[in-house]
Parts: structure tokens; sequence; C-alpha cells
């Protein structure tokens, strides 16, 4: 059994609208030293599994097909063994 934690965010250069709100809105609320924000997301999975070469084969997969849009997005991968 391996935990494995995916780690999701944006290419250096696309724009994260939603970072930037942030950004705006905790300077607002007097945060001003803070000068950069990022949204990253991460997806957990626990996977059923002996052999962690496979988890990682299968996790790249995952996230090539579905979690993550290899044009934007950047991924880590981090596997524990449970």
């Amino acid at each position: 059994m391996f935990e494995v934690k995916v780690t999701i965010g944006l290419k250096k250069g696309v724009s994260d609208p939603e970072g930037a709100n942030t950004l705006r809105a905790l300077k607002l609320l007097g945060f001003n030293n803070v000068k950069e924000a990022k949204m990253i997301r991460t997806v957990d999975l626990l996977i059923d599994d002996k052999n962690k070469d496979e988890v990682k084969k299968s996790v790249e997969q995952m996230c090539q097909r579905l979690l993550t849009n290899p044009v934007i997005h950047t991924y880590e991968i981090e596997i524990i063994k449970k």
C-alpha cells in the first residue's frame, strides 16, 4: 500500500488569476509584505500495490490523462510506503 501526493502547479508564464486575486485581497486586508501568491492543487491517493515502480508509472499516467493539462501544468509526485 502506498500513499501518493501529487502537487500540481502552473508552468512559468501561465497566468494565475486566482493567485493574483488572492494577492490583491491580502494587500487590501493590510498584508502589504506579501509579494506573491500562487495557487497549487494537491491530490492525495491511496494505492493498493506492492511495487513502488508500478505505482509511479500508474500515477504518471493518471497525471498525463486526467489530473493535469501538460500544456499549462507542472506536477510532482511523492510516494510514501504505508
